[in-house]
């Protein structure tokens, strides 16, 4: 303990790290993409209400805004969308929010459309330049007809526009189409239900006819060992993919008749399928820099493609991704646990350069809780990974004969994971004497492919049983409070929340995020891309009927006996209103206190940063209220049923 820190209980410091920072003052930067003119990344922009726009450096020039007002760039393919832009030349082309049509933005000039008014039902995303014949090659996902949407490959005419010709069809997805150097053919991946974008996903080629269509269209790939990632030709037309064969993400080379693993090794150098996805680029044709993940930390890497030596480059980054080449510099975004994803130069030295941070909420490093990377056990005599952020408040110190409250993070998807770049949303509680958990519970990834399938038929079993034992390490640790335990997470990490609270007496509260509370509707009502996601993680529907009842909190709202705040959006079209309303009369009839705080206007995750100011404000404000201690600061009231 210093002199001049105050004695406080846990839970009631003064921080500088308002919820207005943490949402109202941060931006977030990502898929960087390459033009004549300079390099750019999409933005989203927390002053214009989380809007996504073009941002970029023009060759000399200062980092400006591309896309104006009243145009938000972001496509709804997959619903969670991605991939929603290009840069060829001068001019951007991207898909618009609001209305889901493409549209061409030459430099200086205003966003004029591609494509037709289709009401949404017409979405676009992952689009490329076919340059020798003037078009795009984008991934269409149609709503027009009734049943499910269709997802296609087509070509969009620059000069006619218009909805699109279909290119290919047959697969229930389609993503990453990439063109070959020397422009003559066409390379993508594809997948069936059931299967997800990391299980059995195929990986097809064709040449161009004179007209343009696909010709020899084969399956070189056909997903029976596992999934393909970012097909890429090199510069002198050889063709590199990402693949889990091996039980981890390795980098592959087709040689004709079959693909060779590059350098065969138990790292994950890349990530989970995705749209635009960029783990790795070309400095050459002998030449790459990767992104390798291990123990929840990115590394960059180069790699000679011809002998398979590979060397670190620089410090490892809590995340990093996104990596292109423009003009043989490769550029990246990355951050670390003090400081936010930010765009960054990697040089022909391979010496690296920060070149741009973005709006974000400056935290001095005497406050910032840097995590630590902690494994504990858990179930099955397996080990589970996770980060643990201890309080940190350079004013204050918590009574010697106390512990700090245990809030336990649980990360959405569930096929997702936890980072340590530095969040503010953490730093917020770390800094008001809050410990954290940040849990990279089985079924997560980044930890290979076997970790990754542990939750297979498992989810809410396995998951549940992390969390619980990464709590109960902690405090058998003397880490934190065994008796001020609390869990939270959104969406999935929702489902999490809830069946833990249903399922055990460990914690004393928690808090759900438009938590999954009912499977079987989620099996009959989701949109198409994770319609099928539950047959993996719980079984087919309905034949696993009675599991899905099981695992559904909204069935057995009695088993939970604990304080429980949910926020919900009233546009949420994953999980519906009526499940949050329906948990939350059954604990207020029961007695138990309770909180539920509807949001106008959000869907499955806030946006809007006053609605992320208030859930934040509020989550603090239902802590004090349970466990009786006054936060610092002027908080919104609570209404708390059952509150005495």
């Amino acid at each position: 303990m210093k002199n001049d820190q105050t004695v406080a209980p846990y839970g009631t410091w003064a921080s500088p790290i308002s919820a207005a920072d943490v949402y109202a003052n941060s931006n977030s930067v990502g898929t960087i993409r390459g033009g004549a003119a300079g390099i750019y990344w999409l933005e989203s922009r927390a002053e214009e209400g989380g809007r996504m726009a073009v941002v970029g450096i023009d060759a000399g020039g200062p980092v400006r805004i591309l896309t104006p007002e009243g145009f938000n760039v972001r496509t709804r393919v997959h619903e969670y969308g991605g991939a929603a832009y290009l840069v060829h030349g001068d001019t951007v082309y991207f898909s618009n929010f609001s209305d889901q049509r493409l549209y061409r933005q030459q430099a200086g000039g205003v966003p004029e459309a591609l494509t037709p008014e289709s009401g949404s039902d017409l979405r676009y995303g992952d689009c490329i330049m076919d340059e020798a014949r003037g078009r795009l090659i984008c991934v269409r996902e149609d709503h027009r007809a009734a049943g499910e949407a269709v997802n296609t490959l087509v070509s969009i005419d620059l000069a006619t526009g218009g909805e699109g010709e279909v290119l290919f069809e047959g697969t229930d997805f389609v993503l990453s189409p990439r063109v070959a150097p020397d422009g003559n053919s066409l390379v993508w991946v594809a997948w069936q239900h059931p299967n997800m974008p990391w299980d059995d996903v195929a990986l097809y080629a064709a040449h161009f006819s004179d007209d343009g269509a696909l010709l020899d269209t084969r399956m070189i790939a056909d997903g029976s060992r596992g999934s393909v990632s970012q097909p890429m030709f090199s510069p002198d037309g050889v063709l590199y993919f990402l693949a889990n064969w091996s039980g981890w993400w390795n980098l592959y080379r087709w040689t004709g008749n079959d693909a060779e693993n590059v350098r065969a090794e138990a790292v994950e150098m890349g990530g989970v399928n995705g749209f635009g996805a960029r783990y790795f680029a070309f400095i050459d044709g002998e030449n790459v820099v990767l992104v390798k993940q291990e123990g929840g930390y990115s590394q960059l890497a180069h790699l000679n493609l011809t002998t398979g030596d590979m060397q670190d480059i620089g410090s490892r980054f809590a995340h990093a991704g996104g990596i292109v080449n423009l003009d043989g510099t490769l550029w990246l975004e990355a951050g670390t646990e003090t400081t936010p994803n930010s765009i960054y130069r990697l040089n022909q030295d391979f010496s690296l350069e920060q070149i741009y941070v973005p709006a974000h909420t400056v935290i001095a490093d005497e406050v910032i809780s840097i995590p630590s990377a902690i494994t504990f056990p858990t179930g099955q005599g397996e080990i589970v990974h996770g980060f643990f952020y201890a309080p940190s408040n350079p004013d204050y110190v918590g009574p010697s004969d106390s512990k700090p409250l245990l809030l336990v993070r649980v990360h959405g998807g569930p096929t997702g994971s936890a980072e340590a770049v530095v969040r503010s949303d953490i730093q917020y509680w770390t800094s008001r004497g809050f410990a954290v958990l940040d849990v990279n519970y089985r079924g997560s990834t980044g930890f290979g492919r076997a970790y990754m399938e542990r939750l297979d038929l498992q989810w809410g079993v396995y998951d549940v049983e992390d969390v619980v034992s990464g709590a109960a390490w902690l405090a058998e640790q003397g880490l934190v409070d065994f008796d001020r335990l609390v869990i939270r997470g959104g969406s999935a990490g929702g489902f999490t929340v809830l069946e833990a609270l249903s399922q055990h007496d460990i914690f004393a509260a928690g808090t759900s995020y438009y938590g999954i509370s009912d499977l079987s509707a989620l099996a009959r009502d989701t949109h198409k891309f994770e319609s099928r996601y539950l047959d993996q993680l719980i079984g087919p529907y309905p034949a696993a009927r009675d599991v899905y009842f099981a695992r559904s909190a909204i069935n057995h709202v009695d088993r939970i006996t604990v304080p429980l705040l949910l926020l919900q959006g009233l546009e949420d079209r994953v999980v519906p209103p009526n499940q949050s309303q329906k948990i939350f009369a059954a604990l207020k009839a029961k007695g138990i206190p309770t909180a539920y705080i509807p949001f106008v206007g959000e869907g499955h995750g806030f946006r809007k940063p006053e609605n992320n100011i208030r859930a934040l404000q509020s989550e603090l404000a239902f802590y004090g209220l349970i466990f009786g201690f006054v936060p610092a600061g002027n908080l919104p009231a609570l209404q708390l049923e059952n509150a005495d």
